[in-house]
């Protein structure tokens, strides 16, 4: 059998943390891809969740590496767990939520705006430190400049949303 060497870790300026919510390393970046889409390998803590939301310019990927995500899109509910993978298509209202483990996942958007949103809302990973907090108010004002749309907090699923309001 044919033994290859690993491939060298990604550099860090490739890494980045959204205070403990999550720490994302970036595959593929937009620029590498002329923007048709990008990838990112994120790992979220036990029990992270994110606040209700929808996309308006970009389908969402995601591919379980490790532990499992909970995912209410639309009508649709379910427990990815190891090689689950699931898109989230634009404009459906959604929310994840890692499981008691955490979860690891790769996430793709296409067209890409994902990884650009995490590079300028949060915090180069070699800069962080424990008490790195996530910064809400910018992270809001890049998520409405890339036209996502922030329906309700963090817990809130699509079916709490009254009918009129996706």
């Amino acid at each position: 059998m044919t033994t290859f060497p690993a491939p060298p870790a990604p550099a860090q300026d490739r890494r980045f943390v959204l205070g403990t919510h999550l720490r994302l390393t970036v595959l593929t970046a937009p620029e590498e891809t002329d923007g048709r889409h990008d990838l990112a390998d994120v790992t979220l803590p036990p029990g992270s969740n994110t606040p209700l939301h929808k996309h308006t310019r970009y389908e969402e990927r995601i591919w379980v590496v490790q532990g499992a995500v909970t995912v209410w899109a639309g009508a649709d509910t379910y427990t990815l767990g190891p090689g689950d993978f699931y898109t989230i298509t634009m404009n459906t209202p959604h929310a994840l939520e890692a499981g008691a483990a955490g979860a690891r996942v790769l996430t793709m958007s296409s067209p890409a705006y994902f990884v650009d949103l995490i590079r300028r809302a949060g915090t180069p990973q070699a800069e962080a430190t424990p008490d790195t907090e996530w910064d809400l108010a910018l992270f809001d004002r890049i998520t409405a400049e890339q036209g996502d749309v922030i329906l309700g907090p963090p817990g809130m699923t699509p079916a709490d949303l009254p009918d009129d309001a996706a």
